[in-house]
């Protein structure tokens, strides 16, 4: 298996063979390094001041494949098929697990050498002579288009001296583009294995977290996102569920689970670039970020942060200078420094973030005196008769200036048609309000707390059901006045 990475001098990088420092491979010398599956070689045909390219070469040891998977496992289905298919050949998840082994690094987008490379955007080339593709060059040019690149795919015939037998599924791909590196990896790692619609290896749980590890940056507002997790989760549709909460927080919703996009309603109004609706989660981050702007909020605390969007939005915001994310696990916490990067964040940056595992319903002094609590997605995640100790916690003791509440809509249900009737759009949710249920919660709670209450749709304002989430924004008395 083969696969190649180009860059040319730019700018941002005027010296090509510093491609070795974004890579962590030295162009003067090979480099071996043992995988699942074989031995990945990464080599350098070209290395100078105007162009590089690093070649990744994965060497199959096909008998260890076939001795790790044991007997009456072959994915293929028929007793020869450890001996003859095209797997040593042709670009799949072995080569994936390779890349995300041999470029770790990279992929993560470290360069302690040179800190200020990962964040360029190069102009790059990846070449992949022999990709696995179950939908034709067709389906390489639908995934990686969106995606920002030039695309030049070619299925290659299935024998070349017999025409008639037509096209095989490998196809020969070049993507042209200007993007940063740990992007183009982070989008190689995830859609190869997705394109050959298999893997070698076992999927489980921990596929979700790589998905969304890998693909969170750019998979949520991609216009075949369906597909991509159906088929990099192997068709579990639990998994597929799970990868869909914590990359859009749109649960529940129907997905295509064949090779074609789903023709749904959606749940957002605002259009990407890629031609598809931004997902519910991304609206709803703008509508709290636009809300503490407003409040002039400097310290906030993210309660229920749970993998930490919302708190590293915030931090790429100076006028937040400090910034709290709670939650009650210390997995969701652990999943949350790992997506802020907070290894690698800047001093300055990293001065102003704190990570605390606290619950929503305990009184937490660590808490009290800031400007601003936001509840994104939490409330409905608690047993009703824990909602008074929520209410205490946040409203007497910890008494921000501002209290930000969103929670999903009940009414707006109905218009997920995969969803059943009186059914919530996630197993874990306890309780979904209506717009009046909200309304009186809020009122009854500012009243009591001396606050004041604006109630605010995010999301497409449907005439009849009203938005798929609703925000209640509390203000204290004093502050309002």
């Amino acid at each position: 298996m083969l696969l190649t990475i180009s860059a040319a001098a730019s700018p941002a990088m005027p010296t090509a063979s510093d491609l070795g420092f974004l890579l962590h491979k030295h162009p003067d010398r090979a480099q071996s390094t043992e995988v699942f599956g074989g031995t990945a070689h990464v080599l350098w045909p070209q290395a100078d001041e105007q162009r590089a390219t690093a070649a990744l070469l994965l060497d199959v040891d096909t008998a260890a494949l076939q001795r790790s998977r044991g007997r009456g496992s072959t994915p293929e289905g028929f007793a020869l098929a450890d001996h003859v298919n095209d797997r040593p050949y042709a670009a799949s998840s072995l080569l994936a697990v390779a890349l995300g082994k041999v470029f770790r690094t990279a992929l993560a987008g470290r360069c302690d050498a040179r800190p200020e490379l990962p964040g360029a955007a190069l102009p790059l080339e990846v070449h992949v002579p022999s990709l696995v593709s179950r939908g034709g060059a067709a389906l390489v040019r639908r995934l990686f288009e969106p995606l920002g690149w030039e695309v030049d795919a070619a299925a290659q015939p299935l024998d070349p001296h017999v025409p008639a037998w037509g096209d095989s599924r490998v196809v020969d791909t070049r993507l042209r583009g200007t993007l940063r590196l740990a992007d183009a990896l982070s989008q190689l790692y995830v859609l190869l294995p997705v394109l050959d619609d298999a893997k070698h290896y076992w999927v489980s749980a921990d596929e979700v977290d790589k998905l969304v590890r890998a693909g969170g940056d750019w998979l949520p507002t991609h216009p075949d996102r369906d597909l991509v997790m159906t088929r990099y989760l192997r068709h579990q549709r639990s998994l597929v569920r799970d990868a869909v909460a914590r990359l859009d927080d749109v649960e529940g919703l129907p997905l295509d689970t064949g090779d074609g996009a789903a023709d749904k309603p959606t749940a957002t109004a605002t259009a990407t670039g890629a031609g598809r609706p931004a997902p519910l989660a991304v609206l709803r981050r703008e509508a709290v970020l636009a809300v503490l702007r407003e409040a002039g909020a400097a310290s906030v605390v993210d309660l229920g942060c749970g993998e930490g969007g919302l708190v590293r939005e915030l931090l790429r915001d100076p006028r937040f200078t400090r910034v709290v994310g709670a939650d009650v696990s210390a997995r969701e916490l652990d999943r949350a420094a790992r997506r802020i990067g907070t290894d690698r964040l800047p001093d300055t940056v990293a001065a102003r973030l704190e990570l605390l595992q606290t619950s929503a319903t305990y009184r937490d002094e660590r808490l009290a005196g800031v400007d601003a609590v936001t509840l994104v997605e939490v409330v409905e995640h608690l047993d009703p008769p824990r909602l008074p100790a929520l209410e205490r916690s946040v409203f007497l003791h910890a008494r921000p200036r501002t209290v930000v509440v969103t929670t999903p809509n009940a009414e707006h249900n109905v218009r997920y048609p995969g969803l059943a009737a009186g059914a919530f759009r996630h197993p874990d949710h306890r309780f979904e309000w209506t717009r009046a249920e909200l309304a009186a919660w809020a009122e009854q709670v500012a009243e009591r707390h001396g606050y004041a209450v604006d109630l605010r749709p995010v999301g497409d304002d449907d005439a009849e059901v009203g938005p798929p989430t609703q925000m209640a924004v509390f203000t204290r008395i004093e502050e309002a006045a």
